[in-house]
């Protein structure tokens, strides 16, 4: 975060280290001089971020990359369409877990039902009409209740939430300005079609 300069989590946390150290990381950080960034510079660095707010590796990525420019519609807003669907951003958007590294510790560990069957795969795309719930055991978990007493961040609209908060459904497939990632998009596409 702090080598992009942007808070990829809405966590007070992350808040107050961008703000006590708003420099890159490491030796020569701290210095005022920045060199001039160029376009495939900034394509790279919006790559980057993309990459680091799902915490994906560079081959996943261009796997999606690839399977997006092959569906229907703009490629950026499937692009980040696929990436909104795995499972452990929508755990993350519906509240079940503080961050998205947390939702795919939890999905990693086997705390995820989608439709009533285990599932322990991150990347899993859940489908419009899928329910995604906590497993009983882990709903009676101390941290899970800190979690939702904490409160999160608000569902967006293509997610509708429990009354008891601890399971929903992705009612339809999201729009690009319903995703809160602070990506363009664009450069992204302009990156892989080189």
């Amino acid at each position: 975060m702090r080598r992009f300069g942007v808070t990829l989590a809405p966590s007070p946390k992350y808040q107050r280290i961008l703000e006590k150290r708003p420099n890159p990381p490491g030796q020569h950080g701290g210095r005022r001089q920045r060199t001039k960034v160029g376009a495939y510079g900034s394509r790279l660095t919006e790559k980057q971020k993309l990459r680091a707010f799902y915490g994906i590796a560079e081959r996943q990525m261009h796997n999606y990359f690839m399977k997006a420019a092959r569906m229907r519609g703009p490629t950026g807003t499937n692009l980040m369409r696929l990436l909104e669907q795995r499972l452990d951003a929508v755990v993350y958007r519906l509240g079940l877990a503080p961050s998205v590294w947390s939702s795919r510790q939890l999905v990693g560990h086997g705390h995820i039902r989608v439709n009533g069957k285990k599932v322990d795969i991150p990347s899993f795309q859940v489908s419009p009409g899928q329910t995604i719930a906590l497993s009983d055991r882990i709903k009676k978990s101390d941290q899970i209740s800190v979690w939702r007493a904490r409160g999160g961040i608000a569902a967006p609209a293509y997610l509708e939430i429990s009354e008891d908060g601890t399971s929903g459904k992705l009612v339809r497939a999201p729009e690009r300005d319903e995703i809160p990632v602070p990506v363009d998009d664009r450069l992204i596409v302009e990156f892989y079609s080189k």
